[in-house]
């Protein structure tokens, strides 16, 4: 089933020790961004900034 998603921005306000802007690349059947090796283990938020008009497939 596919929904769509909203494509109203939202405001986020949010507390945290780093930030990056990253392109999301392709990889293979899904979607990936590279983040620096000391934040493996950590815990991360990905934020779509661009709007686009995207289906979300359940």
């Amino acid at each position: 089933m596919k929904k769509k998603i909203s494509e109203k921005p939202m405001e986020i306000r949010m507390e945290g020790y780093e930030v990056i802007e990253k392109v999301v690349t392709q990889h293979a059947t899904s979607a990936k961004i590279l983040v620096p090796k000391h934040w493996i283990g950590k815990r991360v938020r990905a934020v779509r900034l661009d709007p686009g008009s995207e289906e979300k497939e359940d």
